[in-house]
């Protein structure tokens, strides 16, 4: 399809809109990290991948004008913007770690002047992008090689080109696999309450032209009671270190769903997603978000009584004992996960 989510253009962050999707594709030109933040806040960027990229670019829009003399002054300016960057979305693993690289980067060349310093933060910024690219077609290959011909894949939320920078994790897999010719057939559910399913992984599967239909969240259960599924394939925001796996909430319904029916539940991610400072699920902060996402159609038109108590966690977990494996751009981790995520970690990069 050719389209980039994130990028840097005119010495500013280029972003697709999300929130404008699928009616329209609408770019976004970020100036500073405040803007940065409330288009995190607001999804207008999203995605676990995408949001290390954004992480990074905005790292280096904090700094880029400082006129700090001292690299313990510029520090602090660094340990402002990685904190003020970090508050906009607690559960996204990726979004901490493009903070942490940048962060590594500037700790790492402290005898340097201010200047060079802030150019090594863009290259590394910069860098996270072209990984990124890199790093979802080795998901995908890893991933398709556990597809069949013929097979219906089902996913939830959006984990393709619009979470990352251009290919995807999840969706990653569909498509290679589907470049593979097998035939594939998906179902995305429309992922509640602001439809990433509907919005954004239909309208990117159909510009690539992967069949797709599109169901209600409470309609999976009878998706698969009806055999019509062979594979369900979810993305990830946080993996802990024994594998247990926040994405996006709705996810763990079709884990418990899926080992009811006897379905494999696959989780595709880069390493860069694990948190193996977290032991396990429990351990995972889960962003609780505004009442009127869901008293509201997107933001629009109200659903429900006016004042009602709403409960929205953005995200579930899912243990790992429901997970079948983890596609990574590392290779396939299976059971045990604790003692295999260890192994797979320490493995140097290809």
């Amino acid at each position: 399809m050719g389209l980039k989510t994130i990028t840097w253009e005119k010495n500013k962050i280029k972003i697709i809109d999300q929130t404008k999707l699928p009616n329209s594709l609408v770019y976004l030109y970020i100036n500073n990290i405040k803007q940065l933040q409330q288009a995190i806040k607001l999804l207008k960027v999203r995605g676990a991948p995408a949001l290390g990229a954004a992480a990074a670019l905005g790292m280096y829009l904090a700094v880029r004008d400082s006129r700090a003399k001292s690299f313990k002054q510029f520090s602090r300016e660094l340990e402002k913007a990685a904190r003020y960057i970090g508050s906009s979305r607690p559960t996204a693993r990726n979004l901490f770690w493009g903070i942490e690289r940048t962060c590594a980067i500037a700790l790492s060349n402290s005898s340097k002047t201010v200047s060079e310093i802030k150019n090594l933060i863009f290259k590394e910024a910069e860098r996270i992008v072209k990984v990124d690219m890199a790093t979802c077609r080795r998901i995908g290959s890893y991933g398709a090689a556990l597809i069949k011909k013929n097979d219906s894949i089902l996913t939830v939320c959006n984990a393709g080109i619009l979470a990352t920078i251009d290919y995807g994790t999840a969706l990653g897999v569909i498509y290679r696999a589907a470049q593979l010719k097998k035939n594939i057939e998906v179902f995305a559910c429309e992922t509640r309450p602001l439809l990433q399913g509907a919005r954004l992984t239909t309208w990117e599967l159909k510009k690539n032209r992967v069949p797709v239909t599109l169901l209600c969240d409470n309609m999976a259960a009878t998706l698969m009671k009806e055999r019509r599924v062979d594979k369900i394939i979810a993305g990830a925001d946080r993996i802990a270190a024994n594998g247990d796996t926040a994405n996006k909430i709705g996810t763990y319904s079709l884990a418990v769903l899926a080992r009811y029916h006897r379905i494999p539940f696959y989780i595709a991610a880069p390493v860069s997603t694990f948190d193996l400072d977290i032991r396990d699920g429990q351990g995972i902060p889960i962003e609780q978000r505004r009442g009127y996402e869901v008293t509201t159609l997107f933001f629009k038109k109200p659903i429900a009584a006016k004042g009602v108590k709403v409960f929205n966690p953005a995200f579930d977990v899912t243990p790992h004992k429901l997970i079948s494996a983890i596609i990574t751009d590392r290779g396939v981790i299976r059971p045990p996960f604790a003692s295999n995520i260890k192994r797979l970690l320490k493995k140097p990069k290809k």
